[in-house]
């Protein structure tokens, strides 16, 4: 069994997505609802790292304080973003997900495809309805 995990917000529609298609691999993953439990300071700093990214980013602006807090600010620090995100965890943009392929960001949320090792089990399409697998398991490519 594939080992999975989802740092997950259940109100956004495309960390839902995400976890449909890792779900149609045939994986349960560990979900972690990162706004409840989000992860300790060395874990973000590795996810970051792993995924190829820079915490700027990582950071969630839209629906977010990243604007209060003055984060468009660029002479900020990794380790200022960073600090932010940990006290702030809503500005950790979402899904992320880690799988033994990788670390992604998963928007779009088909992403996830890049990093899941099993193949996916049939047809699924996102919640509005756009299909992303087809029957045979196979992805669609964007038009």
């Amino acid at each position: 069994m594939t080992d999975i995990v989802i740092y997950h917000n259940p109100d956004c529609g495309t960390s839902r997505n995400v976890l449909a298609l890792i779900r149609n691999s045939g994986v349960e993953p560990h979900i972690i609802e990162y706004l409840k439990t989000p992860p300790v300071r060395a874990l973000l700093v590795e996810m970051i790292e792993r995924a190829g990214m820079t915490p700027r980013e990582l950071l969630r602006a839209k629906g977010t304080p990243y604007a209060d807090l003055g984060l468009d600010d660029t002479s900020l620090s990794d380790d200022a973003l960073v600090d932010a995100m940990l006290a702030h965890p809503i500005l950790i943009n979402r899904p992320l997900v880690v799988t033994p392929l990788g670390v992604k960001l998963c928007r779009p949320s088909e992403v996830v495809l890049d990093i899941l090792a099993d193949a996916q089990r049939g047809a699924l399409a996102k919640e509005d309805g756009q299909q992303v697998v087809d029957e045979a398991g196979h992805r669609i490519p964007a038009a």
